[in-house]
């Protein structure tokens, strides 16, 4: 099952091959990430028993204080649920467990998880988990050709394995150049819901022109990003008009590493 792939066809017609994450893979990054909230949860219960244990000396023997309970009961069901749905969205489907063990969730349209799925995907983990310790989970995944959960088949995502294409030790000519002006990621600010917009096309887009960029005369090359700013600069919430032509390359290098963290990774 671990040799399980799929081949998806994007609403831009672009070929996807990914490999599917199987039972075992998939509950290796569940149990670590499982790991982590035990620890959190601890922490807070211990956090509870000192904020009592400091009101009445004897908590267990003295009336205890609602309020921090309900606090802290309150507190420990936003983290244990928040936790898979925040990290999903915000982090490009991969939580703490998923990025140790190479897996992204995705849609299954090759698109990055969007807030709707991340959030439907999550709030079934309630039915994944009957009777006990996830077993209808594991059943479905198990026995799914496409190893899902019911959370995957309502939401419409996969979970797939993925291998970044960048762990090379030489930088490529993009990349120097980038290192060169002394750019980076930090130096756009987009937020992740305009980050949804930008898809294989777009992707496709500036990476062609990121590689293209070195090459180009520098005429053909201030054409080619005007023309390349003016379609997903604005994508990104950032205006176009009034700058110079600098600003805009700069721009569009940082907006390839960003963008290049969600869609450069190769099939494991």
């Amino acid at each position: 099952m671990s040799q399980d792939r799929i081949d998806i066809k994007t609403p831009e017609y672009v070929s996807l091959n990914f490999q599917l994450a199987g039972l075992g893979s998939r509950t290796a990054a569940f149990l670590i990430d499982q790991t982590i909230l035990i620890i959190v949860n601890i922490l807070i219960l211990i956090g509870l028993f000192t904020i009592l244990y400091g009101q009445s000396g004897l908590p267990f023997l003295a009336e205890i204080n609602s309020a921090p309970v309900a606090i802290a009961i309150i507190l420990m069901f936003i983290i244990n649920w928040g936790y898979f749905f925040a990290y999903e969205f915000f982090s490009g489907g991969r939580t703490i467990g998923k990025k140790l063990m190479g897996l992204r969730v995705i849609q299954e349209n090759g698109h990055s998880i969007t807030l709707l799925s991340s959030f439907i995907r999550n709030l079934l983990r309630i039915i994944d988990s009957l009777p006990a310790s996830y077993f209808l989970g594991i059943m479905m995944i198990f026995f799914h050709y496409k190893h899902k959960r019911i959370g995957d088949l309502v939401a419409g995502t996969i979970v797939v394995h993925e291998r970044k294409a960048k762990n090379k030790k030489q930088l490529s000519p993009i990349e120097k150049e980038i290192e060169k002006r002394g750019l980076s990621k930090n130096d756009l600010m987009i937020e992740s819901s305009l980050l949804q917009v930008f898809g294989t096309k777009e992707w496709n887009l500036i990476k062609t022109y990121s590689s293209r960029f070195l090459q180009l005369p520098e005429e053909e090359r201030i054409k080619l990003t005007r023309q390349v700013a003016e379609i997903l600069l604005p994508k990104a919430g950032i205006v176009v008009a009034g700058k110079n032509f600098a600003d805009l390359e700069n721009s569009l290098l940082v907006l390839y590493l960003i963008l290049r963290d969600e869609w450069a990774f190769e099939i494991a």
